[in-house]
């Protein structure tokens, strides 16, 4: 399972990295480069509000989809139909609900429209993100791999001739992005049911049978409670600053440059989380020990996200100044940036454990810990955002997510009764002190070379001791490259 479970999520982290930061570092951070200073915030600030509302959207149909096709994928013909009646509905009332919200909070005219836009695009993703459950609880992981970057893909390819084409370059607006996505998204679902018909026998029909799809929206609403919860704490950030700041619209946009980057690092953790899911579901299911493959994820994520943040605070104004032309002389920007990558080693975390809980079934616990969570984000965003601005957002996003790691770290131990080992938690903090230490080093004694040999020589020497605490094994990967797929 161990086998099974490395060999499948390379492939998955292998394809995005081709992909994904492409889209990021070449087409999304261009985009905001290009357009008219503080409409890529006002942009950052209505996704931040469709996000949240996505509790209307998918209801935690996703995850409950997913958990419950892992552990009886007999069901996938019959729930199909249901499950996909019930999205289209969803999709309705959020559009209503996010757009009521958008109109109450002051946005109008082309905000307005620029918001039914991206409710379209969330619509849309969300229609993948079914699908997609269902082939990656079918354990068609890396099939599930290739659909997860296609839109991206088509995205990379369609705003890419429009940012370099000239003609179309020099009038770039924020509204052809949004109609980028919408159409890469309608052609990704269009695929991802495609694939599904082939590797199943689901066919493309609703099912409006009342109360089929009422027991369906009871049991997925502990999952969309959670969501919704999430979404709050994760993304109430953004409006918050866009709405209570002095320069709102510019705090927003260093706002979203910092965020962006956390959020391709955020990247790595939501593949495993994605598989992970669907794997624990089956183990669970069949009563297997899940002590080894969680080690093995915390092994695999923690120690690289430790290096991730460490340069980021330690080079956040080189890489900053080297994104975006607007950070020069705005310390904002690095400062937002290295308070906000400071957290990735908690998501991390939070992306194994917190999805050991969901697939237990765990979400009582994952509801009251996800509530305190937006008690404790909300009342610190709103007492130091109007000082602090997008630095006060910052300092809120990490002292939420550090503390709700920790409290997902110790229920998944209790409840699943995962071991626990001194040294292996000392291991970990050893490589964090060595880490810090080395980026200290580094700078010092190389401070005379481009900052960019210094970060490779710090990425390189910590990726060296990885192997030297050995998180990774070279004998497993010679035996993973040796034998087949289990």
């Amino acid at each position: 399972m161990r086998r099974f479970f490395v060999k499948n999520i390379l492939f998955v982290v292998a394809v995005n990295v081709l992909v994904k930061p492409i889209w990021a570092f070449f087409i999304d951070r261009n985009v905001q480069n290009t357009v008219v200073p503080g409409s890529y915030g006002t942009y950052q600030a209505l996704l931040s509000v469709s996000i949240i509302f996505q509790i209307m959207l998918d209801f935690g149909i996703t995850s409950y989809n997913t958990r419950t096709i892992s552990q009886n994928p007999d069901k996938l013909n019959t729930l199909f139909p249901a499950m996909l009646s019930a999205r289209v509905v969803l999709i309705l009332v959020y559009m209503v609900l996010a757009l009521s919200f958008g109109f109450i909070s002051g946005y109008r005219g082309w905000e307005l429209i620029l918001l039914g836009g991206v409710l379209a695009i969330q619509s849309l993703n969300s229609l993948v993100s079914f699908i997609r459950s269902n082939v990656a609880a079918l354990q068609k992981f890396k099939t599930d791999g290739i659909l997860s970057i296609m839109d991206r893909f088509l995205m990379i390819i369609i705003c890419g001739f429009l940012l370099l084409y000239p003609p179309t370059a020099r009038h770039f607006k924020i509204e052809w992005f949004v109609a980028a996505q919408i159409f890469s998204y309608f052609i990704a679902a269009l695929a991802g049911y495609t694939v599904l018909k082939r590797i199943s026998s689901v066919k493309l029909k609703f099912s409006l049978h009342g109360p089929t799809i009422f027991k369906i929206i009871k049991d997925s609403f502990p999952y969309a409670l959670l969501i919704f919860q999430m979404s709050i704490y994760n993304r109430a950030d953004a409006i918050i600053i866009e709405r209570m700041s002095v320069d709102g619209k510019l705090q927003a946009d260093i706002w979203a440059a910092a965020f962006r980057l956390i959020d391709q690092a955020n990247m790595f953790g939501l593949m495993f989380a994605t598989i992970l899911l669907p794997l624990f579901g089956r183990m669970l299911s069949e009563k297997q020990d899940l002590n080894a493959i969680v080690k093995l994820c915390v092994n695999m994520l923690l120690p690289f996200s430790f290096m991730i943040a460490v340069a980021g605070i330690f080079f956040s104004g080189d890489i900053m100044h080297l994104l975006y032309k607007g950070s020069l002389g705005v310390h904002e920007y690095d400062v937002v940036f290295a308070v906000l990558i400071a957290s990735f080693p908690a998501w991390c975390l939070m992306y194994v454990y917190s999805t050991l809980l969901t697939a237990n079934g765990s979400l009582k616990t994952l509801n009251i810990i996800a509530f305190v969570g937006v008690v404790v984000n909300l009342m610190l965003n709103f007492y130091l955002i109007p000082a602090y601005k997008a630095e006060g957002g910052a300092l809120t996003s990490f002292i939420t997510q550090t503390g709700l790691s920790i409290a997902f770290i110790i229920c998944a131990s209790r409840i699943i009764k995962l071991p626990f080992s001194i040294k292996w938690m000392l291991s970990h903090a050893g490589y964090l002190a060595l880490v810090l230490l080395l980026a200290y080093a580094d700078i010092s004694l190389l401070h005379s070379t481009h900052w960019l040999v210094q970060l490779f020589t710090f990425g390189a020497i910590s990726i060296a001791f990885m192997f030297v605490f050995r998180f990774v094994s070279v004998r497993s990967i010679r035996q993973l490259a040796n034998r087949g797929e289990s």
